[in-house]
């Protein structure tokens, strides 16, 4: 009855299968936890720089000023600003080849715009199928080790001849082992998954108004002859 009924000794005297489950679902809980942080960090990275351009895109400047100030920010810009740059580039292109039709003009900014926000939206949701991917997956994983280290357990005792608590418990304690662990593994990517895809949503739908906010503006530079970018 003073067995060691620690986790680490639990484990230590598992099967390899379960042993090999819990290594699985430490490193997979890892990965996720370093998932999460750099996700955190980067989503207050973005909305920061979001925020700063957006107050400058308000104040007054000119269009052609904040252009030239994201071509020389490339490296450094955020997601609205990038988008910004791709519209301002392709409708000062098409105005270069003469082309003066308000709607082919409009069409090629927006078009420019699209296609730049998807490749900031893939960039802003990547590591996400990660952690839906370890939220949906470990309990499983951990469940697998707990039925493997019940049925080891239990293929030990059918080879004594008097079976008690004390022989019983040990066996059924480490099975669970997984099972916890896969949970443990499981919980804070899910919590994490679901905050994260709420923020994305956020930035998503703030740079679809942008667009549409500069694309007004364009439009009444373009129906405005005498008005200046």
């Amino acid at each position: 009855m003073n067995q060691d009924f620690s986790i680490l000794q639990l484990v230590i005297g598992a099967s390899w299968v379960v042993q090999a489950v819990v290594a699985i679902l430490l490193f997979v809980s890892i990965q996720s936890w370093a998932a999460i942080f750099s996700k955190y960090f980067s989503l207050k990275k973005v909305n920061s720089l979001n925020d700063e351009f957006e107050r400058d895109f308000w104040s007054g400047k000119s269009l052609n000023e904040l252009f030239t100030a994201a071509v020389q920010n490339s490296k450094t810009a955020g997601p609205m600003e990038r988008i910004f740059a791709s519209g301002m580039r392709e409708f000062q292109k098409l105005r270069e080849r003469k082309v003066t039709d308000t709607a082919q003009l409009m069409e090629g900014a927006r078009r420019a715009m699209r296609a730049s926000i998807q490749r900031e939206m893939d960039s802003i949701e990547s590591s996400l199928s990660l952690l839906a991917s370890v939220g949906s997956v470990s309990p499983y994983v951990g469940l697998f080790g707990t039925v493997w280290g019940i049925m080891h357990a239990f293929t030990g005792l059918a080879q004594l001849q008097q079976v008690t608590l004390a022989k019983v418990a040990p066996g059924i304690a480490e099975a669970l082992i997984t099972t916890a662990i896969g949970l443990f593994a499981a919980i804070p990517a899910v919590l994490a998954y679901n905050n994260f895809a709420r923020d994305i949503d956020r930035v998503s739908n703030k740079l679809e108004t942008f667009i549409e906010e500069f694309s007004n503006i364009l439009q009444r530079n373009v129906s405005s002859p005498n008005t200046h970018l």
